[in-house]
């Protein structure tokens, strides 16, 4: 079966039209490719994603859904889907709402903002496991911090030669602070994709909503705090995840974790290693955490 032709004007505003009686009028324009999806900017207030394959299909359905289990139990925005259907044979599309605010990359986030992002993880916390199993959500492991350790060790090890890092850095992560670091018990849903990108925060520093659910498993609490200190800072990330109640193993675990995957993301970065040069700056920002508990 030949690949289905990538969505043209002519093709989203027909899409419209099937999604919404008044959906073709209004203005389109394409904002590229975004992992499984075509995403095109509709009007002001709205973003079309189609997805491009039929796993693409698969996982834009869960995460429609996925979406409106998690909404109630979090004090941030998640995009709301105002019409669902197919854009060509088997391809799912979504019209969504857009959130306002900006990406982090441009708006630091302030102490409300950390409590935004408190209330995030401890909404996330309280969506009932039960429930993402009929929607498809994945059950994944929690990581081997050693693994990570080491590969990002080898990471550093490039990024020095090339003057990027100071691999001494990463040797404040023992072997027995490793140890004492593993996965704490329990699942609960996880974001599992957070980035300055899918992060919308207001010119006051608020964070306003999350966007890209469709990588959310059900896993290890730490991987979403890694996610914060890349994209916002190790200290609002630990800030953020001491307010939700989460303790210091938890909270220095997913500090590592962002730690060496920002790493690892530098070492193999091509054209984006500005984005992970700026995760390198803030994943590694010192916390009082770790000074205390050394």
């Amino acid at each position: 079966m030949p690949p289905t032709p990538d969505p043209t004007e002519p093709t989203v505003r027909r899409t419209l039209e099937t999604l919404l009686p008044d959906g073709g009028g209004a203005e389109v324009r394409p904002l590229g490719v975004r992992s499984e999806h075509h995403v095109w900017q509709v009007g002001d207030r709205h973003v079309l994603r189609l997805a491009r394959t039929t796993e693409g299909t698969r996982r834009l359905r869960r995460e429609v859904a996925l979406r409106e289990l998690v909404r109630p139990h979090l004090p941030v925005g998640v995009p709301l889907s105002r019409a669902t259907g197919e854009w060509a044979a088997g391809l799912a599309c979504t019209l969504d709402t857009l959130l306002p605010g900006a990406p982090a990359r441009g708006q630091d986030v302030t102490a409300a903002g950390e409590e935004d992002l408190a209330g995030l993880l401890t909404g996330l916390r309280a969506v009932p496991v039960a429930r993402t199993a009929p929607l498809g959500v994945p059950a994944v492991a929690p990581r081997s911090l050693e693994n990570v350790r080491r590969e990002a060790a080898v990471a550093a090890g490039r990024l020095e030669d090339a003057g990027e890092f100071e691999a001494e850095r990463l040797r404040q992560l023992t072997g027995r602070a490793v140890a004492q670091l593993g996965p704490q018990p329990g699942a609960g849903l996880v974001h599992h994709g957070i980035t300055e990108e899918r992060l919308r925060v207001s010119a006051d520093g608020h964070v306003r909503g999350v966007l890209g659910w469709g990588e959310a498993v059900v896993g290890d609490a730490a991987e979403d705090i890694a996610g914060l200190v890349v994209a916002v800072g190790a200290r609002a990330a630990v800030r953020a995840a001491t307010l939700a109640g989460c303790g210091a193993r938890i909270c220095l675990r997913g500090l590592w974790l962002g730690r060496c995957d920002v790493l690892v993301g530098l070492d193999a970065a091509g054209a984006d290693a500005g984005f992970w040069r700026r995760g390198v700056e803030r994943a590694w920002e010192p916390i009082l955490l770790e000074l205390v508990s050394e």
